[in-house]
């Protein structure tokens, strides 16, 4: 049995009517940056969130970028995230010019530790970027506090964690805004790159949209240099679309969840995800943590089974931090970690046949490893 790490074209199968009919629309109607396909698709995604205004975007990585400067953050200050994401999240922070200081993972939940957040306050800090990740919203409870009594911002990367809820509110409506990458990938993901911006606050998104289309709001007339990031027509048709299927298709992921955990949860060689009472988990990753895991992860390969791991190297310990002077052991559970997680298989299609699959073959790896 071959089973990929992500199947798109088994998603676009189950849609291809819709899918090709939009685009046809899109083509027909030439709307393909600004229009009626990306002010729709605003306004659902916004609704969706229960967020008061959407702002598309280019991607997800331009999201953070234009909220944190949307908020006048820029050189010589600091912005707090968390220690084990992807690049984006910290790379967006030095395009403001701002100095990203992280913050060690928590262990079991693997989001930021908010028990270490307050200690990295600093008086040039300005905001804090939690990372709602793999699918499980971060400690935004607590979060909200630290920033309140600090006086400091909330752009929550919500990047993996679409539709995601902590105590049936959805997140992107916690922090002051919320960004949103719809890499095809994703759990609402686009046949390209695409990303947007949810907010509560209009003075906000009326700026973010400035920043993201060369500093105007006429065409023009331009109050200050901002950058290109807009979310095509083609795209946003797209996203509708499924935007409409995106509620079944969480059930789905969770319900191949439920199958990993009862599988798996009671191998003492396997650690499952945690998810924290009151949050909804939509599982973008399942992830496990494992010893030996090159090669567990080479015994399923000879036998169909794809993985993935995210991510392989802490943020802090990157080349491109260097800079930083940090050493592995400043973030003794992220550095640790990195090499111990791995991705299975994870998306809506995954058959119940396939899901147990990947589940028997990782067992017997870990019997004969």
């Amino acid at each position: 049995m071959n089973i990929p790490f992500v199947d798109l074209k088994a998603q676009y199968a189950s849609i291809k009517n819709e899918i090709d009919q939009t685009i046809h629309n899109v083509i027909s109607d030439t709307a393909f940056i600004g229009g009626k396909y990306a002010s729709s698709f605003e306004e659902a995604f916004a609704q969706y969130c229960g967020a008061n205004f959407c702002v598309g975007v280019g991607n997800g990585t331009d999201a953070i970028y234009i909220a944190l400067r949307s908020l006048g953050i820029g050189a010589g200050d600091e912005v707090i995230t968390v220690a084990n994401s992807f690049i984006a999240t910290s790379e967006a922070i030095t395009m403001t010019g701002a100095c990203p200081v992280f913050v060690d993972c928590q262990a079991e939940t693997y989001n930021i530790d908010t028990f270490r957040l307050a200690s990295a306050i600093t008086p040039r800090t300005k905001a804090i970027v939690p990372v709602h990740l793999y699918g499980q919203p971060a400690n935004m409870i607590d979060i909200k506090n630290i920033a309140q009594q600090h006086g400091i911002f909330i752009v929550e990367d919500a990047a993996q964690a679409h539709g995601a809820e902590i105590g049936g509110q959805r997140i992107g409506t916690f922090g002051d805004l919320a960004c949103f990458s719809f890499y095809p990938g994703k759990n609402l993901g686009a046949y390209g790159d695409a990303g947007a911006i949810v907010t509560n606050d209009e003075g906000l998104a009326k700026q973010c949209r400035m920043i993201a289309n060369h500093g105007r709001i006429q065409k023009y007339d331009h109050d200050f240099e901002g950058i290109n990031s807009r979310l095509d027509g083609l795209q946003a048709a797209i996203l509708s679309v499924k935007l409409k299927h995106l509620d079944d298709w969480t059930d789905k992921r969770r319900t191949v969840a439920s199958i990993y955990d009862n599988s798996l949860s009671n191998i003492p060689e396997i650690i499952c995800p945690v998810v924290d009472s009151g949050k909804r988990h939509v599982y973008h990753l399942f992830v496990v943590r494992v010893k030996n895991r090159e090669k567990i992860q080479k015994y399923l390969k000879d036998r169909g089974v794809a993985t993935g791991i995210h991510y392989p190297i802490a943020l802090p310990n990157l080349q491109a931090y260097r800079y930083l002077g940090h050493k592995p052991g400043d973030f003794p559970l992220a550095s640790l970690y990195s090499s111990e997680i791995m991705s299975l298989p994870m998306y809506a299609e995954l058959t119940r046949e396939q899901t147990e699959y990947v589940c028997e073959v990782l067992k017997n790896a870990i019997k004969e490893l």
